[in-house]
């Protein structure tokens, strides 16, 4: 097997230039109450951290994305007809695109995430970028991360950036404070059905708005571009569909910290240099590239 973890792109010696100059750091730290927010909820909302200079960069990569089909449309899952306004998605853009690259690696995030982690270390391990165009009448079921992931461990994160504003209206995720508090596993699903995915272990997510208990724990944000939420992997979210007339384009990037190990799950599709470890080895390079700190 070829050890590189990325595949190979063109070199653009005029890209790698504009990349160069795009900002590595945000625009404010995070604050400590911000900090013992997430830590307590699961969930933070950091307004205004990331320069706008990202986000003028990365919309046409999430547009080449979408319209080259690397990001799927999850409509045919659930038989919705062709002409269905779609909600795309996918993973690992980053191996393959030099700004999403950059992105997930030298943008302000990674120092965001290991501040808010309380983690010296910060590896990549997925990207995503997630689209609700207008009209998309998928909501996004509720599930936490770590169930689509191979780790175990409790510093593991999801940054979730929005190119446009966004507000329960147009889609804008929901989150259960505190959920990831808990010990349950949940197994993970597809997204646009509750059903989980085939072969995986756990329990089966809840009907969050269904059940009080957890309903009332719910909290949302209106976004606008430049601002970032960061969730726990064992954070219960979903989302609603997007009854508005605008765009729902966003970019996640999900990181590791200090403690995070590999461990193989059933029923979980592969990914890069994973027949590479055993369970118990430390996430990192060269399948899980450092983030932070930045030679």
């Amino acid at each position: 097997m070829d050890p590189a973890p990325r595949s190979v792109r063109t070199a653009d010696a005029e890209l790698d230039a504009l990349i160069a100059d795009l900002p590595g750091l945000p625009n404010r730290p995070a604050t400590d109450d911000e900090i013992a927010t997430f830590r307590s909820d699961g969930v933070v909302l950091l307004r205004g951290v990331l320069p706008e200079e990202w986000i003028e960069v990365l919309s046409g990569p999430v547009d080449r994305v979408v319209g080259s089909g690397e990001a799927v449309d999850l409509g045919p899952m659930v038989g919705a007809a062709p002409d269905t306004p779609a909600f795309a998605g996918g993973v690992d853009h980053w191996r393959s695109d030099a700004v999403l690259e950059a992105f997930s690696l030298r943008s302000p995030l990674a120092p965001l995430v290991a501040a808010l982690l309380g983690s010296e270390r910060v590896h990549l391990w997925e990207d995503s970028v997630l689209v609700k165009e207008p009209g998309s009448p998928f909501p996004t079921y509720f599930h936490s991360d770590d169930g689509y992931f191979h780790l175990s461990g409790q510093q593991v994160c999801t940054t979730w950036v929005p190119l446009d504003p966004a507000t329960a209206e147009s889609g804008m995720v929901q989150w259960v404070r505190g959920s990831h508090l808990g010990d349950v596993e949940y197994r993970p699903n597809l997204f646009v059905t509750p059903e989980p995915i085939p072969g995986t272990l756990g329990e089966v997510v809840p009907d969050v708005l269904g059940t009080p208990a957890l309903a009332e724990r719910l909290v949302t944000f209106d976004v606008e571009p430049g601002d970032v939420t960061v969730h726990h992997a064992r954070t219960l979210h979903g989302a609603p569909p997007n009854r508005s007339d605008r765009r729902r384009r966003a970019v996640s990037v999900r990181y590791t910290g200090d403690d995070v190990r590999y461990l193989h799950k059933p029923g979980l599709p592969g990914r890069p240099g994973l027949d590479e470890v055993a369970d118990g080895d430390p996430v990192g390079e060269p399948w899980c590239p450092l983030a932070w700190p930045r030679s």
